[in-house]
């Protein structure tokens, strides 16, 4: 499965077990769901203005946050082939070392997160009512465990 990362930060040093770890969790996630099909997924890194400005622009909020999803389809098919294009999954890098930091983990860990989190998200999964929230965070934990990094 294709897995696409994108290093558009210079704030904090991205290393080549980084990436690798980001492209493992996508692929887990998308295991772990089992669409049926090869699908792709481009995972960002941005500093905190460029997150900043990319909240205010598609969520109204003027600051920044963790993470973003960009969903290709949002829930239909997409046309042609065995290959879906989920979408793009933005990560402050930033915010993710304050918030390893904060929480007293890694920033692998932190950073293997809300990876997991962004692709669920594409996947249509959301944290809207105290159900899906339940639903979204066992999925992040289970997945967390599969791939070594749980609290």
């Amino acid at each position: 499965m294709p897995v696409l990362v994108s290093n558009l930060q210079q704030k904090v040093s991205v290393s080549n077990e980084q990436e690798g770890l980001v492209m493992k969790t996508v692929n887990m996630v998308l295991e772990e769901e089992d669409s049926g099909k090869e699908s792709e997924v481009s995972v960002v890194f941005v500093d905190d203005v460029r997150m900043q400005e990319l909240n205010k622009q598609y969520r109204g909020v003027g600051r920044p946050t963790d993470v973003l999803s960009f969903a290709m389809t949002e829930g239909e098919d997409f046309p042609g082939g065995e290959e879906e294009l989920l979408g793009d999954v933005v990560i402050s890098l930033e915010t993710a070392v304050n918030q390893a930091e904060e929480y007293g983990h890694s920033v692998d860990r932190e950073v293997a997160y809300l990876t997991v989190h962004g692709v669920l998200h594409l996947l249509g999964y959301d944290h809207e009512d105290s159900q899906s929230k339940k639903i979204m965070r066992q999925k992040e934990e289970a997945i967390m465990n599969k791939v070594n990094l749980s609290r």
